[in-house]
Protein backbone atom coordinates (compact mmCIF):
# COMPACT_ATOMS: atom_id res chain seq x y z
CA UNK A 1 0.00 0.00 0.00
CA UNK A 2 2.25 2.80 -1.28
CA UNK A 3 -0.22 5.63 -1.80
CA UNK A 4 -3.88 5.91 -0.87
CA UNK A 5 -6.59 5.83 -3.46
CA UNK A 6 -8.87 8.83 -3.71
CA UNK A 7 -12.48 8.13 -2.71
CA UNK A 8 -14.17 7.01 -5.93
CA UNK A 9 -11.11 5.18 -7.34
CA UNK A 10 -11.34 1.52 -8.32
CA UNK A 11 -8.58 -0.74 -6.98
CA UNK A 12 -7.93 -4.05 -8.74
CA UNK A 13 -6.64 -7.21 -7.07
CA UNK A 14 -3.87 -8.84 -9.10
CA UNK A 15 -4.26 -12.16 -7.28
CA UNK A 16 -7.98 -12.37 -8.20
CA UNK A 17 -8.34 -11.68 -11.93
CA UNK A 18 -11.10 -9.19 -12.69
CA UNK A 19 -12.00 -8.41 -9.07
CA UNK A 20 -11.92 -4.76 -8.04
CA UNK A 21 -13.19 -2.64 -5.16
CA UNK A 22 -13.86 1.03 -4.48
CA UNK A 23 -14.96 3.30 -1.66
CA UNK A 24 -17.45 5.90 -2.90
CA UNK A 25 -20.42 8.12 -2.01
CA UNK A 26 -18.78 9.55 1.08
CA UNK A 27 -21.41 12.00 2.35
CA UNK A 28 -22.94 13.45 5.47
CA UNK A 29 -26.01 11.30 6.08
CA UNK A 30 -28.25 10.24 8.97
CA UNK A 31 -28.70 6.49 9.52
CA UNK A 32 -32.02 4.93 8.43
CA UNK A 33 -32.87 3.29 11.78
CA UNK A 34 -32.07 6.27 13.97
CA UNK A 35 -28.95 7.45 15.74
CA UNK A 36 -27.04 5.31 18.20
CA UNK A 37 -26.99 6.81 21.71
CA UNK A 38 -23.21 6.44 21.78
CA UNK A 39 -22.95 8.90 18.85
CA UNK A 40 -24.51 11.78 20.76
CA UNK A 41 -22.96 15.08 19.69
CA UNK A 42 -21.25 13.51 16.65
CA UNK A 43 -22.00 14.08 12.97
CA UNK A 44 -23.05 11.02 10.98
CA UNK A 45 -21.75 10.18 7.52
CA UNK A 46 -22.08 7.22 5.19
CA UNK A 47 -19.93 5.58 2.59
CA UNK A 48 -20.30 2.69 0.18
CA UNK A 49 -17.83 -0.06 -0.62
CA UNK A 50 -18.55 -1.78 -3.94
CA UNK A 51 -16.90 -4.99 -5.08
CA UNK A 52 -17.17 -5.67 -8.81
CA UNK A 53 -16.28 -8.81 -10.75
CA UNK A 54 -15.06 -8.21 -14.29
CA UNK A 55 -13.45 -11.63 -14.49
CA UNK A 56 -14.61 -14.94 -15.92
CA UNK A 57 -15.33 -16.87 -12.69
CA UNK A 58 -17.33 -16.12 -9.57
CA UNK A 59 -15.72 -15.21 -6.23
CA UNK A 60 -17.10 -15.73 -2.74
CA UNK A 61 -16.48 -12.49 -0.85
CA UNK A 62 -16.79 -11.26 2.72
CA UNK A 63 -16.69 -7.65 3.87
CA UNK A 64 -17.82 -7.57 7.49
CA UNK A 65 -17.15 -5.63 10.66
CA UNK A 66 -13.47 -5.62 11.46
CA UNK A 67 -12.51 -5.55 7.76
CA UNK A 68 -13.33 -1.85 7.39
CA UNK A 69 -11.41 0.75 9.41
CA UNK A 70 -12.41 4.43 9.27
CA UNK A 71 -10.06 7.12 10.59
CA UNK A 72 -10.85 10.82 10.75
CA UNK A 73 -9.03 14.12 11.19
CA UNK A 74 -5.35 14.94 11.00
CA UNK A 75 -4.61 12.69 13.98
CA UNK A 76 -6.24 9.63 12.38
CA UNK A 77 -8.60 8.93 15.25
CA UNK A 78 -11.06 6.08 14.91
CA UNK A 79 -14.55 7.06 13.77
CA UNK A 80 -17.58 5.70 15.61
CA UNK A 81 -18.97 2.87 13.43
CA UNK A 82 -22.72 2.31 13.69
CA UNK A 83 -22.84 -1.47 13.17
CA UNK A 84 -26.62 -1.61 13.70
CA UNK A 85 -27.34 0.64 10.70
CA UNK A 86 -24.54 -0.57 8.44
CA UNK A 87 -25.01 -3.26 5.79
CA UNK A 88 -22.13 -5.63 5.11
CA UNK A 89 -21.32 -8.30 2.53
CA UNK A 90 -21.35 -11.60 4.38
CA UNK A 91 -20.47 -14.62 2.27
CA UNK A 92 -21.76 -13.53 -1.12
CA UNK A 93 -20.85 -15.01 -4.52
CA UNK A 94 -20.11 -12.21 -6.99
CA UNK A 95 -20.56 -13.62 -10.48
CA UNK A 96 -18.97 -12.14 -13.63
CA UNK A 97 -20.28 -8.69 -14.53
CA UNK A 98 -21.98 -8.33 -11.12
CA UNK A 99 -21.45 -6.12 -8.08
CA UNK A 100 -22.07 -6.26 -4.35
CA UNK A 101 -22.16 -3.12 -2.18
CA UNK A 102 -21.75 -2.59 1.55
CA UNK A 103 -23.11 0.61 3.16
CA UNK A 104 -21.36 1.86 6.26
CA UNK A 105 -22.66 4.48 8.70
CA UNK A 106 -20.10 6.19 10.93
CA UNK A 107 -19.86 9.35 13.02
CA UNK A 108 -17.26 11.75 14.32
CA UNK A 109 -16.74 15.36 15.37
CA UNK A 110 -17.81 17.60 12.49
CA UNK A 111 -14.47 19.44 12.49
CA UNK A 112 -12.64 16.15 11.75
CA UNK A 113 -14.74 15.07 8.77
CA UNK A 114 -12.82 17.05 6.15
CA UNK A 115 -10.18 14.29 6.29
CA UNK A 116 -11.43 10.69 6.24
CA UNK A 117 -9.32 7.61 5.55
CA UNK A 118 -11.00 4.26 4.89
CA UNK A 119 -9.00 1.03 4.96
CA UNK A 120 -10.48 -2.15 3.51
CA UNK A 121 -9.25 -5.73 3.80
CA UNK A 122 -11.46 -7.92 1.64
CA UNK A 123 -11.69 -11.68 2.16
CA UNK A 124 -12.01 -13.61 -1.10
CA UNK A 125 -12.56 -17.38 -1.12
CA UNK A 126 -11.46 -17.59 2.55
CA UNK A 127 -8.20 -15.81 1.66
CA UNK A 128 -7.32 -12.33 2.94
CA UNK A 129 -6.32 -9.68 0.40
CA UNK A 130 -3.84 -6.90 1.08
CA UNK A 131 -5.26 -3.86 2.84
CA UNK A 132 -6.18 -0.92 0.60
CA UNK A 133 -6.63 2.71 1.66
CA UNK A 134 -8.91 5.45 0.31
CA UNK A 135 -8.67 9.12 1.32
CA UNK A 136 -11.39 11.76 1.09
CA UNK A 137 -13.45 14.14 3.15
CA UNK A 138 -16.85 15.72 3.68
CA UNK A 139 -17.83 19.35 3.16
CA UNK A 140 -14.91 20.27 0.97
CA UNK A 141 -15.45 23.12 -1.44
CA UNK A 142 -13.28 23.96 -4.41
CA UNK A 143 -10.65 26.51 -3.56
CA UNK A 144 -10.91 26.05 0.21
CA UNK A 145 -7.63 26.09 2.12
CA UNK A 146 -6.61 23.15 4.29
CA UNK A 147 -3.81 22.60 6.75
CA UNK A 148 -0.96 20.82 5.00
CA UNK A 149 -2.18 22.10 1.63
CA UNK A 150 -0.46 21.07 -1.60
CA UNK A 151 -0.98 17.36 -2.09
CA UNK A 152 -4.07 17.24 0.19
CA UNK A 153 -5.87 19.99 -1.72
CA UNK A 154 -5.18 18.23 -5.00
CA UNK A 155 -6.43 14.92 -3.55
CA UNK A 156 -9.63 16.60 -2.35
CA UNK A 157 -10.20 18.25 -5.74
CA UNK A 158 -9.64 14.94 -7.53
CA UNK A 159 -11.93 13.19 -5.03
CA UNK A 160 -14.73 15.70 -5.65
CA UNK A 161 -14.30 15.47 -9.43
CA UNK A 162 -14.33 11.65 -9.42
CA UNK A 163 -17.33 11.53 -7.09
CA UNK A 164 -19.27 13.90 -9.38
CA UNK A 165 -18.34 11.82 -12.44
CA UNK A 166 -19.23 8.52 -10.75
CA UNK A 167 -22.59 9.80 -9.54
CA UNK A 168 -23.55 10.91 -13.06
CA UNK A 169 -22.88 7.43 -14.46
CA UNK A 170 -24.65 5.41 -11.73
CA UNK A 171 -28.20 6.68 -12.12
Amino acid sequence: MCEPNVVGDWQEYDEHAGLRVRVHRLEQNEPPRGRDDAAEGLTYFSLRVTVENRGERHYGIHLEDGQIDVRIGSEGESAFIDWRNSQFIEGFDVYPLRRATAVLYAAGPEASLSQIDVQIQLRVEEEWTERRLWAGGIGLHEGSAHAGAGRECLAHQVSNFLRDQAEEGTA
